[in-house]
C-alpha cells in the first residue's frame, strides 16, 4: 500500500483521537516535559498509542529504576495514568484491544500492565533489544517488570507500506494507523501515523524532545535537553539524521501533516483536548 495526497484526499477517517498526558515530567534543567499519548477511538475498538506510567508505577516508585527516576523526575500521579483517563473519557478500559508502542522506555510502556489483554504492536528490533539489553544503556532502559505480566506482543518485522516515502507497517486492524520506523533514539524506535480527518498526524515519541528542533525557521533547543538526548540516544548521530527527514516531511507537507513528539509540553498543549 502506497498513501498519498490523493488518497487522502479521497476518503475521510472514522478515527476520533484525544490526545493524553500521562506522565508530566520537570527533568533536571527544569523545563517541563510531557509523555504524549493518544487515545484513538476506532470502529473496531479503542486504540492506545504509548502508555506512559502506569498504577504499578505510582504505587512503586521504585520500580521505574534510578536513571528514569533522578533524570526525569516524573510527577507520580494516579489520575495521570492512562487508564484512569480513559476512563474520564467515558470509555472501558477493556475496549482499548490495541497498544502501540513507539519504543519500550519506562514512560511509554509504564502502562501495560493497566491493560493486560491488549494486543501490543512494537516494531522487532525495539522488541529484541528490550528482551535481550545487551548493551550498559539498554540493561538501564529498559524494565522488564513492566510487561512481567505477559504481553500479547504482536512484533512488526517488515515493511507492507509506503508512507509519505517512509516504509511503514500497518496496524492491521486499523489500517489508517501505521508504525514508521525512526531508529536512533532506541534501535527500533517507531513514529506512529494516524490519519484524521483531512491530515495525518505523526506521533514522533522520542525522535526530538523540543519543537524548536523541527522549526523550519529557526532550528534550536535548550542545551540540558539537548545533552539529554545525547546522553540517551542509541545512536545519536542516525537520530540526527531522523530529525532531518520530519524537517523535510514539515516542508513538503506543512498543511497534511501534523508532526509532534512524545516530550514537547507547548505541542500538547496546542493539540490537546483542553485547547
Amino acid at each position: 500500500m502506497s498513501v498519498s495526497t490523493t488518497t487522502l484526499r479521497q476518503r475521510r477517517s472514522s478515527l476520533t483521537v484525544h490526545h493524553l498526558d500521562c506522565a508530566p515530567m520537570r527533568p533536571i534543567g527544569g523545563i517541563p516535559l510531557v509523555s504524549h499519548c493518544l487515545l484513538i477511538a476506532t470502529g473496531s475498538g479503542l486504540v492506545l498509542v504509548d502508555t506512559g506510567l502506569g498504577a504499578a508505577e505510582v504505587s512503586d516508585p521504585r520500580r521505574l529504576g534510578g536513571l528514569f527516576r533522578h533524570t526525569m523526575r516524573p510527577e507520580l500521579d494516579l489520575a495521570r495514568t492512562a487508564a484512569h483517563q480513559v476512563r474520564a473519557l467515558g470509555y472501558d478500559p477493556y475496549d482499548v484491544q490495541d497498544i502501540v508502542l513507539t519504543h519500550l522506555d519506562p514512560d511509554h510502556a509504564g502502562g501495560l500492565a493497566d491493560f493486560p489483554h491488549a494486543r501490543v504492536h512494537v516494531m522487532a528490533d525495539e522488541y529484541r533489544a528490550a528482551m535481550r539489553r545487551d548493551t550498559r544503556l539498554e540493561a538501564a532502559r529498559y524494565l522488564p517488570a513492566q510487561w512481567a505480566h505477559g504481553v500479547d506482543w504482536v512484533v512488526h518485522d517488515t515493511a507492507d507500506s509506503m508512507w509519505f516515502g517512509f516504509p511503514a507497517s500497518r496496524v492491521m486492524r486499523a489500517p489508517d494507523i501505521l508504525l514508521v520506523p525512526l531508529p536512533g533514539h532506541t534501535r527500533g524506535h517507531c513514529a506512529v501515523a494516524v490519519q484524521q480527518q483531512n491530515r495525518w498526524l505523526l506521533h514522533a515519541g522520542d525522535a526530538y524532545a523540543f519543537h524548536g528542533e523541527i522549526d523550519l525557521r529557526r532550528r534550536r533547543c535548550p542545551r540540558p535537553l539537548a545533552l539529554h538526548q545525547r546522553m540517551m540516544a542509541d545512536d545519536h548521530p542516525m537520530r540526527l539524521d531522523q530529525l532531518e527527514r520530519l524537517v523535510a516531511l514539515r516542508r513538503a507537507h506543512p498543511r497534511l501533516i501534523r508532526v509532534f513528539s512524545s516530550r514537547d509540553a507547548q505541542e500538547f498543549d496546542l493539540l490537546s483536548d483542553r485547547a
